[in-house]
């Protein structure tokens, strides 16, 4: 089929054409940018390979985590919001500039504010989202470390 057509590639107007979007993947990520920091400065430092391997492995989870951030938002961002979505909301930009910003502050720095700060911003992101959507949203503490709130939909 493949060679009757000779079609090399197929591309889609937008990464999910189904309509999937959410907030939440950034979200966990930015909780786990939050928890690689808090488990950094957990740890007792030392010239041992095992806290060398430990202290990598949070640096590269940290990194990877805040990359995914911005990752997920510019999908949503670029994706599913609009321009009737961006004159009712033009503070999404701002916002969207400003989790770009902190996530690559969040790469390149070991700070418990600026992982918090970049939460709060994926936060009014989510709430914007939510509210595209016309769901109410509520704050939520997670589940787990490190219990920061997140902004979901009422259900």
């Amino acid at each position: 089929m493949k060679n009757l057509f000779k079609i090399d590639t197929v591309k889609a107007h937008c990464d999910v054409p189904c309509g999937i979007y959410d907030p939440i993947v950034a979200q966990i990520a930015a909780l786990s940018v939050i928890r690689m920091v808090d488990l950094m400065e957990g740890l007792e430092k030392s010239d041992s390979l095992e806290y060398i391997n430990t202290i990598s492995r949070h640096v590269a989870v940290k990194e990877e985590e805040a990359e995914k951030v911005k990752h997920e938002i510019r999908i949503i961002w670029g994706d599913f919001i609009k321009p009737p979505q961006i004159e009712k909301y033009p503070e999404i930009h701002t916002i969207v500039h400003n989790i770009m910003m902190l996530g690559s502050a969040n790469r390149q720095h070991v700070s418990r504010e600026k992982a918090v700060e970049l939460l709060k911003e994926v936060n009014k992101f989510a709430e914007i989202f939510w509210a595209v959507k016309e769901k109410e949203t509520k704050r939520v503490k997670a589940a787990y470390a490190p219990n920061e709130e997140i902004v979901v939909p009422v259900l």
